[in-house]
């Protein structure tokens, strides 16, 4: 044999075996859990990295010292009473949550809309009057058909033109105040049908531990999770958010993924509405009663581990963050803390979170 003839060091692999081979050592499942504590890590490690575990540990301590001030002193600090739990737990957080929910997954993608509050009366006001001149369902469609057109045209504008969203939205935010005063006139549309069984069963039910609104919480958020964790779009919201160049780059759209986004935006905000409307029955033209809801619903989202930049954050953590506010409000009135004050924490709130979230990012960096 000649002294230049390679060794024979095992069989040789033709050119698809030999792709296969490589195939299977990159194969990215090989590197799943497959136990309990393994699984429980790895999810233990996805919330934390949006935040997620931080808040809720801030929001299990702000409990605990709630309901010891309350066990200590019922009369002073009346947080375990039940009519300020249904209030709190059962209809202000679940309605915050789904703005935040609808805040946070557009600030995903990556924009704005400031004009969730002036769209939340506008909405409103249209499913008062179609739910007073064509029925319930004509109403709810209507409610929720309006914030996606709402939401489709601001992003339309934000997205076809490239003007920063927080500029086009913020304009917006004056022009769909005004068209509530067109459409309605300066009196508050009044919701007369509000003592309707199906829609109070709907929208206002009292189960006893729990209102109508939280079953919504719960069936929106849970579609919600598995939309933006586990579905194709989800991770295509988070990859436009995070580098737009280079989810174009792999031929993700980021015009169409958008525009998605201020749909559903515009659907949540158009629930929303309809939420807020059967609870008071009534809504006064001109966004200022519904102006506040823009910077709660931001707030949620942000304190919840959304960044500010796109890209990042979690639909438990904006539950979570949504339900911290509210508990923080409750308890400032429970204390009796001048009306400024809630605004003033909001403020603070939103800084402090927005200086997190930083850190969070440039340590997952």
């Amino acid at each position: 044999m000649s002294n230049n003839q390679p060794a024979n060091k095992g069989p040789v692999l033709s050119a698809p075996q030999a792709t296969e081979a490589i195939t299977q050592v990159r194969r990215l499942s090989d590197k799943q859990p497959t136990t309990f504590i393994g699984r429980f890590k790895e999810n233990l490690q996805f919330v934390r990295g949006r935040g997620s575990l931080e808040i809720s540990i801030v929001l299990a301590v702000l409990l605990i010292g709630y309901i010891t001030a309350s066990l200590i002193s019922p009369a002073g600090f009346a947080f375990l009473n039940p009519n300020n739990l249904s209030g709190v737990i059962s209809q202000s957080i679940p309605v915050l949550a789904i703005l935040g929910l609808a805040a946070g997954i557009l600030m995903i993608a990556g924009e704005f809309d400031l004009s969730l509050g002036p769209a939340i009366t506008f909405n409103a006001i249209v499913f008062i009057k179609v739910s007073e001149s064509a029925g319930l369902w004509a109403g709810i469609l209507a409610g929720i058909a309006s914030g996606v057109f709402i939401a489709l045209v601001n992003g339309s504008i934000v997205v076809f033109t490239k003007i920063p969203s927080f500029i086009a939205t913020l304009g917006m935010s004056f022009f769909w105040a005004g068209a509530s005063i067109f459409v309605n006139g300066t009196t508050p549309a009044i919701l007369t049908t509000s003592r309707d069984a199906t829609m109070v069963f709907l929208f206002a039910q009292d189960f006893g531990s729990f209102r109508s609104q939280l079953v919504w919480l719960v069936i929106i958020g849970t579609i919600a999770y598995f939309f933006l964790h586990r579905h194709k779009l989800g991770n295509h919201m988070f990859a436009v958010g995070g580098n737009e160049s280079a989810a174009e780059a792999i031929s993700i759209n980021p015009k169409k993924i958008k525009l998605i986004a201020f749909a559903i935006f515009g659907g949540l905000v158009g629930f929303a509405s309809i939420l807020i409307a059967v609870r008071t029955s009534s809504m006064q033209p001109g966004g200022s009663a519904t102006q506040d809801f823009t910077l709660f619903a931001i707030a949620a989202a942000v304190v919840g581990g959304t960044s500010l930049n796109g890209g990042r954050g979690s639909v438990i953590g904006i539950i979570v963050g949504a339900a911290l506010i509210e508990l923080i409000r409750n308890g400032l009135l429970l204390g009796r803390a001048p009306g400024f004050y809630i605004t003033l924490f909001v403020g603070i709130t939103i800084v402090i979170a927005s200086i997190f979230n930083k850190l969070m990012e440039g340590k997952a960096r």
